[in-house]
This record gives structure tokens, C-alpha cells and sequence, in this order.
């Protein structure tokens, strides 16, 4: 097994031949010298990729005390004299006191009194007084707080609540959320419709990201057709619609996703002069009498790091290092199996390429027996129960029902896990 990030061709490890899951998963974390380069793209870009330098806020969240309930600000005991209105956006613009009238539009008028200079708004709420306040709105200085719509009525002009105002009552201080400067997310955090958002607010308009892996995927063989319902021998292709999407949701840039007959020349050319970061490919990986991928890498110059894994399904997987410093992962033909090849070498080197950290450990209690192959992993659909994770069928190498179905899957450990033991959970595509 390879245990650094490079070596020079004179000194190249052996591969991990059919070693075990846990350490192939390693060993596919560890062909990556580091990750790629940081780069600077706008917010509406970022989605999908991986925070290079940790998030920190621009600005206190919120910037100022905010209304979290429409209703009235309200100041000191009720009942209160009522006037002007504050909205979202609104800067704070009070009356000069009690009972005097609304600027134009229902807004709070400004005040040439004791707010300040001539012509500056009063931006402090007296005892007995209170405004109208929209949610998301600045409260004024003096206000004790927010008096809820629902909770309140107006007799005569007065506003009486029905259920006393605490002090700071439905009202969101300043940096409540965090304070101008403070760390938010780590680097290598994926970049998420939540951290978009969370960026947003704090300021950001643009995120310093490390640039996405690209990926070329190379499907196999002449057997496979993209539409229609197989017939005649041949099998319509369920990895070419199930991959992209995933490899793209887990921070790669898909480049191209083609065919490849099953023709010695084509794949070696494809592989040798495939741009991409990381090639994946879907079949050709056993012995069998098309099966070319191995010559191929052969053929191009490629060093073997993983060449088989102790898993089911999924045991003929591969992971090589290209010429120029380009990976590929050899990928099993039969869906389910391809899918644990995924799970196994491809996602760790494409999150090492973007500088993710590893993945923690899930794990769940087994409701039922899940059996274990004598010396293999096993990878299987599972789904949650109130008594915990419970194997589903129709998981064989070449079955995607289970998938469909299953909210995780599993790794069962050799000789398997009796119930009420723990297994570990991966997510599903």
C-alpha cells in the first residue's frame, strides 16, 4: 500500500492488492500530495465547492437590534401612546413624542427637538410611547420591547397588552448570531445552499473556494445502449445517469461523460489523453476477455495503488496514478458494485482533492442480523427504524432496487454484526 503522497518512479510502493476496505479507503486519501489551489469566485459559483480559508463574518449578525414579531415597540409600562410605523429598511425615525402625527406614507416623522440638530430624526423611544414595528425591523434605543400584534388591542387611542412586555422581549440583539470578524466554518467545509446563504448575510459576496477536481467518466463496453428497453443481449446503461449527478454533488466538475467500446486502443487513448483531473471508468476491471483497463494503464505509463479490495460487492476495483500526476479509478461494471467502488476510492481522493477533511464515522444500532462474508467488507442498502438500521433486499452486485430505496449503506465488518451491535453508515447517492 502506498503510505506517503508521491513517489519518483524508481522508488514506487507495491499496490494494495485485495487488501482490506478500511485501508483502501485510506489509500485513496493518501494518492493526493495536497489539495488543489485556492481560488476566488462569486457567491452564485461556489455551490458545490469547498471552502478554502475558514468562513468569518463581515458584520455583526444582526448588524442592530432587531424586531422579530410584527407588533409595536414599546417603551417603559402600558399603556402606550401610539404613533408612526418602523419597517424592514426603514432607518429609525421617531415622532417627537406621544400622540404626534405619522410622517408621509404611515412612517415615523422626524423630530427637530431634542434628537439632535435640526433636521435629524429622534432616535430614542420615550416612556409611554410606541411604534408600529415590522419584523426584521431596527428597534429604537429606549425601547423595552416587542409588543406582539396578537398580544395586544388599542381602546381609545391607547395600546394596552395582554400579557406583560419583559425586558428585550421578541426582540433580536445585535450580534446574537456572531459578532463582526468571528470564525463561522472551517476550511474544507463543501459549500452548501445553507453556506451560501450564511455567507450572504454576513457580507460576503464573494468566497475564496478550492477549485473543483475535474472528472472525466469513460463508461465501457459494447453492451451498453442509452435508451429504450434492452433486448437482444444488450443492457441499458443505469451508471452513466446515476454518477454525474453524485460526483458533482460530492465538489467534482464533470468535463465529459462518453462511451468507450470495447477496444484495446480506444480506452488506451482515452485514458492517455483524457484532460481531466481524475478519470473514472465503469468496467474493465476483472480478467475477463474484454476486460482491457488493466493492459491500458499498462500501456500508458500508469502506477498501480490499489488493484482489488476486500469488499462485496465490488472487489475488482481499481485506483492508478497517471502520467502528469492524474488519477484514475477503475470502477466495477456492475451498478450496485460501481456504486461501492465509489464510496470507496473515488469520493475520498475527489474530497482530499478538495481539501475535505475525512469523513467521521456514522453509526447505528443494527435492528436486525446483518451477516457478514468471512473475510470481506460487505456494503448494503440500508433503512432507519425506531430500532435502528435494517438491511434491505435485493443487493446483489448488479441491483440498484435496494439503492433506491435506502437512506444509507451500511459497512458490515467480516463475520458480520449481530442485532444491537453497531455498523457504520455512509451516505447514499
Amino acid at each position: 500500500m502506498r503510505t506517503g503522497g508521491g513517489s519518483d518512479a524508481g522508488t514506487a510502493a507495491a499496490p494494495l492488492c485485495h487488501g482490506g476496505w478500511p485501508q483502501a479507503r485510506r489509500a485513496a486519501r493518501l494518492a493526493v500530495r495536497g489539495p488543489l489551489p485556492e481560488v476566488t469566485v462569486e457567491l452564485a459559483e461556489a455551490l458545490g465547492c469547498t471552502l478554502a480559508v475558514p468562513l468569518a463574518a463581515l458584520t455583526d449578525l444582526p448588524a442592530f437590534d432587531t424586531s422579530a414579531m410584527d407588533g409595536w415597540a414599546v417603551a417603559g409600562p402600558g399603556p402606550w401612546h401610539t404613533s408612526g410605523r418602523i419597517l424592514a429598511g426603514d432607518p429609525v425615525d421617531l415622532p417627537a413624542g406621544p400622540g404626534a402625527p405619522a410622517g408621509p406614507g404611515g412612517r415615523a416623522a422626524s423630530d427637530s427637538g431634542e434628537g439632535g440638530p435640526t433636521g435629524s430624526p429622534r432616535t430614542v423611544l420615550a416612556d409611554g410611547a410606541a411604534v408600529e414595528i415590522a419584523t426584521g425591523a431596527q428597534v429604537p434605543a429606549g425601547a423595552t420591547g416587542v409588543l406582539r400584534r396578537e398580544h395586544a388591542r388599542i381602546d381609545r387611542g391607547l395600546l394596552y397588552p395582554r400579557y406583560d412586555v419583559a425586558p428585550g422581549q421578541d426582540v433580536r440583539p445585535r450580534g446574537q448570531e456572531c459578532r463582526r470578524g468571528e470564525p463561522l466554518l472551517p476550511a474544507g467545509t463543501p459549500v452548501t445552499a445553507a453556506v451560501l446563504g450564511l455567507a450572504a448575510a454576513c457580507g460576503h459576496d464573494r468566497l475564496a473556494v478550492r477549485r473543483r477536481p475535474t472528472v472525466e467518466l469513460l463508461l465501457l463496453g459494447d453492451e451498453l445502449i442509452d435508451s429504450g428497453v434492452p433486448e437482444g443481449g444488450l443492457v441499458r446503461d443505469a451508471l452513466g445517469p446515476l454518477l454525474p449527478p453524485w460526483l458533482a454533488a460530492s465538489g467534482a466538475e464533470l468535463v465529459g461523460c462518453r462511451r468507450v467500446g470495447d477496444d484495446f486502443a480506444l480506452l488506451r487513448d482515452a485514458v492517455r489523453l483524457s484532460p481531466a483531473d481524475v478519470v473514472i471508468t465503469t468496467g474493465g476491471t476483472a480478467a475477463g476477455p474484454v476486460d482491457f483497463l488493466h493492459d491500458a494503464l499498462t500501456a500508458v505509463g500508469a502506477r498501480l495503488l490499489v488493484d482489488g479490495v476486500a469488499v462485496r460487492p465490488g472487489h475488482p476495483m481499481l485506483l492508478a496514478e497517471l502520467p502528469g500526476g492524474r488519477r484514475l479509478v477503475g470502477l466495477p461494471g456492475n451498478p450496485l458494485a460501481a456504486v461501492a467502488g465509489t464510496v470507496t476510492l473515488a469520493l475520498p481522493l475527489l474530497h482530499a482533492l478538495s481539501g475535505r477533511p475525512a469523513e467521521v464515522p456514522r453509526l447505528a444500532v443494527a435492528a436486525r442480523d446483518f451477516p457478514g462474508h468471512p473475510d470481506d467488507t460487505r456494503l448494503l442498502p440500508v433503512v432507519r427504524t425506531e430500532q435502528g438500521v435494517v438491511p434491505l433486499v435485493f443487493d446483489g452486485p448488479a441491483m440498484l432496487r435496494g439503492l433506491a430505496l435506502a437512506e444509507a449503506l451500511a459497512v458490515v465488518p467480516p463475520g458480520g454484526v449481530r442485532p444491537g451491535g453497531r455498523v457504520e453508515l455512509l451516505a447514499a447517492p
